[in-house]
């Protein structure tokens, strides 16, 4: 996915009404009216918000008659959904590799009984001086 096309999808799902909107798509088509109804702002607001996720590619307009459904680009948010997981899945992989790592230190300290550490030793031998 290029690099325009991911900024413009972020910044339009930066926004919680358009991301409300998105979920709303997500369950079906719906107009500019039924896009408004849970919101307390205007139908040219909702307008422009539906605007930002056309420019984004998250979803697009179609004619029926005298309704303009919205409808939601399911591709779209799968392109988004798989350049978010190459992320995931590396840290993933690093965690991974973490876990061995710790995994292998314990193991080593467990089978090697834990020395003292020569300082403590002449701490404890100042300390017994002393008394």
């Amino acid at each position: 996915m290029e690099q325009d096309a991911l900024d413009r999808a972020f910044m339009a799902l930066a926004d919680p009404v358009r991301r409300a909107m998105v979920a709303r798509l997500s369950r079906g088509d719906a107009t500019v009216n039924e896009l408004a109804e849970p919101f307390a702002i205007t139908k040219q607001a909702v307008s422009k918000h539906i605007q930002v996720l056309e420019h984004a590619g998250l979803v697009t307009r179609s004619r029926d008659a005298q309704r303009r459904p919205v409808h939601l680009d399911a591709a779209a948010l799968e392109r988004l959904t798989a350049w978010i997981d190459q992320y995931r899945l590396l840290a993933e992989s690093r965690f991974r590799q973490l876990d061995e790592l710790l995994g292998a230190s314990q193991n080593a300290a467990a089978s090697h009984p834990e020395q003292e550490n020569p300082e403590q030793e002449n701490t404890a031998k100042k300390k017994e001086e002393l008394r």
